[in-house]
């Protein structure tokens, strides 16, 4: 009788237990993948998720840059990897719900190749400029690209993020004259507005807010419809431009598709409680982003709207480099 007894009650411990047992499911090295250059938003919180998980599963968690092609490079090259739950990726924005429906994209669907485990973080978007040579407000952007023959340039992660649609918002609302220049990451374009090798720079605040408070950049406006709770003094685009909204970008931690559905959930948990700890919260902070868990299957519905909405926006924007 004893025996009988005892093996339902450890079915039932390792039940109430998923995170030890997926902890002891693997001993190798797990991956986080960050499609982007060192220096922003992406690569920071991947770093605090990374070290939080470490911890939890009592393993080394890497983090690995590939960059490029506006974050799609990390993405693609994590729809490859066994689907273990050994190898994840932090995504944003552009790779996931835009990059796929501008013409000529590579043929690659990231809802399909993808599994969400959570949403991370939101990110707002500033627009930047040199503080000794640049445009000093919104207004005199506007009027200074429509007086110059070539306007003025603009860098951004890439050809199809969320950062150039923004601009490209801006010029439709306003006739400024803006031409894009892409990087392989914000921290390379704000180096260059810095180098006042580009006179403007659309980018996460991450990469940009330590120069902003150091007095070496302008925050011109951030392209979300109010302030940014992180950096409220800094002015909304649309507090020049009536009606402006750029929205903010976002962050999201994913799995190659086909990873365990068990695996998925509890990732998705310990990644609530890392997100809800207060000392992880301060980090997060410093980063300049807000915190915006959810969980893999709110993430996922959320990501599906999103992909309609820019399917249907990018038939309007015509963009050219």
């Amino acid at each position: 009788m004893r025996l009988k007894h005892a093996l339902p009650l450890a079915a039932m411990a390792l039940l109430l237990l998923p995170n030890a047992a997926f902890s002891q499911s693997s001993q190798k090295t797990m991956t986080i993948i960050v499609p982007f250059a060192p220096g922003g938003s992406a690569d920071g919180i991947a770093r605090i998720v990374a070290t939080e998980l470490g911890a939890r599963l009592g393993r080394q968690v890497i983090v690995e840059g590939k960059p490029g092609a506006g974050g799609t490079v990390g993405i693609m090259a994590l729809a490859k990897a066994p689907p273990d739950g050994d190898t994840l990726s932090v995504a944003a924005t552009a790779a996931l719900v835009i990059n796929p429906h501008v013409p000529g994209a590579v043929a690659f669907d990231p809802l399909r190749e993808l599994a969400p485990i959570a949403k991370l973080i939101d990110i707002p978007i500033v627009l930047v400029s040199n503080a000794k040579s640049g445009p000093h407000t919104i207004k005199e952007v506007i009027e200074k690209s429509k007086s110059k023959p070539d306007g003025l340039n603009f860098g951004t992660t890439g050809p199809t993020s969320g950062q150039r649609l923004a601009v490209e918002l801006l010029k439709t609302m306003t006739g400024a004259n803006l031409v894009h220049v892409p990087y392989r990451g914000s921290a390379p374009a704000v180096t260059a507005v810095l180098g006042e090798q580009i006179p403007l720079a659309s980018v996460d605040l991450t990469s940009a807010y330590p120069q902003i408070q150091g007095g070496m950049l302008i925050g011109l406006g951030v392209t979300s419809a109010r302030r940014a709770k992180t950096a409220p003094e800094i002015p909304a685009i649309a507090e020049s431009v009536p009606g402006f909204d750029g929205s903010n970008g976002y962050i999201g931690l994913f799995a190659p598709a086909g990873t365990p559905a068990a695996r998925i959930k509890d990732l998705s948990r310990m990644v609530a409680d890392i997100l809800a700890k207060p000392d992880v919260q301060e980090k997060i902070a410093l980063l300049s982003v807000e915190p915006a868990y959810l969980d893999d299957a709110a993430y996922g519905a959320m990501l599906a709207g999103e992909s309609a909405k820019w399917r249907d926006v990018l038939k309007s924007l015509p963009l050219q480099n």
